[in-house]
C-alpha cells in the first residue's frame, strides 16, 4: 500500500509505526473471509482491509476521527483473526490501537455513548465496584425491557449479562503467597484480574492449588490492578498505560526480590495485553526494559503446565468441546498446549466448526455492540452443540459469561477441568451431573 505522510507527520512515533504497518498491506483480502464483522454483515468497510482504508486515510490527512470511521471502528472486535489469516504479515492490532486512541482525542461521542463508556471504564476494572454494580442489576433487571431502544441498548445488554447469583469472595482472591507441596519446583505470580475474580474464583482457585500441589509456589502481589485492556480497546490509552505501569512495578519488585519463573494469566484477553506491556511501553524509558522482561514473563496457565510434567491419565469418559478464546488463539497464537493437557487428563476432545470465529464477547463488545454479538453468540453456540460434548472449556472468563448465556451445556475454565482431573475437587458447576 502507497502513503504519503509528511515527515512532520513521521516524527510522531505512533503514526510512523502506523504508516509502517499499512505500507504492508497488499489489499489481497484474505482477511475478509475469516473477520467475525464482515462474515455476519458483509460490509467491507467491516473488514481489516476497509478499516485499513479508513485508518489511512484519517491519519494520513491528519483529520478528525467522523461518525462513519467510528461506526466501523467500533465495530472491530479485536479478535485478530485477520493478523492469523494475513500473509503479509500486517500488524492490525497496533494500528487499530492507534486509531482508536486517536478517535478518543478527535471524536465528540453522543452524550449516551459517552456515559455508556465512561460507566464501563470506572466500575469493571475495579472489582469492589464491580460486585457492587452486579448486585445492583437486580434491582434494574425488571426495567431491561425499557431499555431496548437503540440508545440504552448497552444498558439492557449489561442487565441481560448480569448472573442472577453472584460467587462469593474467595480467599485466593486476597493478595498473598501460596507454598507448595512437597519440594519447590518453581515460583511464580498470578495476575488476580479485575472482572474474573467477580465472576468466577474459582478459575484462580483452581489454579493455585493445581499449581501448588505440583511444586509451584504462587505469590499474589499486593497491589496488582487490572491489566488494563477494557480501557485500551476504548482507546484510553493513558489510562491503560497506568495501569501497565503499576502492574510492571509490582512484578519488578517480586522479580528483584526473590525472582520469578513466570507471570501466570488464566484470562486470555489478559494475557494478550501483558504480553504487549513492552510494546506498548517502549517509548517511556523509565519503563521500557522493566516492561519488556515482564511481558517475556508472561505465560497463559496452560502455556505454563505444558512446561511441567504431568502424569497421564485414563480417559473418563467425558466428552469436552474446546472452544479457543480469540485472544488466546489469534492475540497469544497458543492453540496445542490446552487441548493436549486436556487430552493428557483423560478427556475426549471434539473441536467445534467455525472455531476460528469469536464468539462476540471481546471484552465490552457484547455491551456496547449487542446485536452483531448475539449473532455470533448464536453462531458460535448452535457449532459448539453440535458437537455434542459433555462440557465446554476454554481459557477466557468473557468468553464463559458469553457462551454461558446461549447454551444449558456447562462451560468451565480449562484449568478447573485439570485441577479436578489432577486431584482438586468437582468443579462446582458440574455437582450432581452424571459425569466420571
Amino acid at each position: 500500500m502507497q502513503t504519503n505522510f509528511t515527515p512532520d507527520q513521521l516524527a510522531d512515533p505512533h503514526v510512523a509505526e502506523s504508516e509502517q504497518i499499512l505500507r504492508k498491506c497488499v489489499h489481497c483480502g484474505f482477511c475478509t473471509a475469516t473477520c467475525p464483522t464482515y462474515v455476519t454483515l458483509g460490509n467491507e468497510l467491516d473488514s481489516p482491509r476497509g478499516r485499513i482504508y479508513l485508518i489511512k486515510d484519517m491519519l494520513e490527512n491528519g483529520r478528525a476521527a467522523d461518525a462513519e470511521v467510528v461506526t466501523h471502528i467500533d465495530r472491530c472486535l479485536s479478535c485478530l483473526a485477520c493478523v492469523t489469516t494475513c500473509p503479509s504479515g500486517v500488524d492490525y492490532m497496533h494500528l487499530v490501537d492507534h486509531a482508536r486512541a486517536h478517535i478518543e482525542k478527535t471524536y465528540r461521542r453522543p452524550f449516551i455513548n459517552r456515559l455508556t463508556r465512561a460507566i464501563l471504564a470506572a466500575v469493571l476494572p475495579y472489582p469492589g465496584r464491580f460486585r457492587l454494580a452486579l448486585n445492583l442489576a437486580r434491582l434494574g433487571r425488571p426495567f431491561a425491557g425499557l431499555m431496548r431502544g437503540a440508545a440504552l441498548k448497552p444498558f439492557a445488554a449489561m442487565l441481560a449479562l448480569a448472573p442472577r447469583r453472584i460467587p462469593a469472595a474467595s480467599a485466593f482472591a486476597k493478595p498473598g503467597n501460596y507454598r507448595p507441596e512437597g519440594e519447590r519446583r518453581g515460583r511464580v505470580a498470578i495476575l488476580s484480574g479485575c472482572a474474573q475474580p467477580v465472576l468466577d474464583p474459582g478459575i484462580n482457585a483452581s489454579t493455585i492449588r493445581l499449581l501448588t500441589r505440583l511444586g509451584i509456589e504462587v505469590v499474589a502481589p499486593e497491589g496488582e490492578v487490572c491489566c488494563g485492556s477494557l480501557v485500551h480497546h476504548m482507546g484510553r490509552a493513558e489510562q491503560a498505560l497506568a495501569s501497565a505501569r503499576t502492574n510492571v512495578d509490582i512484578w519488578t519488585r517480586e522479580i528483584e526480590a526473590q525472582g520469578l519463573d513466570a507471570i501466570i494469566i488464566t484470562t486470555s484477553g489478559c494475557g494478550t495485553t501483558i504480553k504487549d506491556y513492552g510494546h506498548m511501553l517502549r517509548l517511556d524509558p523509565a519503563y521500557a526494559a522493566k516492561a519488556a522482561k515482564v511481558s517475556a514473563l508472561a505465560k497463559d496457565i496452560t502455556e505454563y503446565l505444558a512446561t511441567l510434567d504431568l502424569p497421564a491419565h485414563m480417559p473418563r469418559g467425558i466428552t469436552v468441546a474446546y472452544h479457543s478464546a480469540c485472544s488466546m488463539q489469534h492475540g497469544q497464537r497458543i492453540t496445542l498446549a490446552p487441548k493436549q493437557l486436556l487430552k493428557a487428563a483423560g478427556f475426549t476432545l471434539r473441536d467445534p466448526a467455525e472455531g476460528h470465529l469469536c464468539c462476540g464477547s471481546a471484552g465490552t463488545y457484547n455491551i456496547m455492540q449487542p446485536e452483531i454479538a448475539a449473532a455470533l453468540k448464536a453462531r458460535k453456540v448452535k457449532n459448539i452443540e453440535a458437537t455434542r460434548a459433555d462440557i465446554i472449556a476454554t481459557g477466557n472468563i468473557g468468553c464463559i459469561t458469553q457462551i454461558a448465556t446461549g447454551t444449558d451445556i456447562p462451560i468451565l475454565h480449562t484449568v478447573e477441568l485439570l485441577d479436578w482431573a489432577y486431584g482438586g475437587p468437582v468443579p462446582e458447576k458440574l455437582t450432581g451431573l452424571p459425569l466420571g
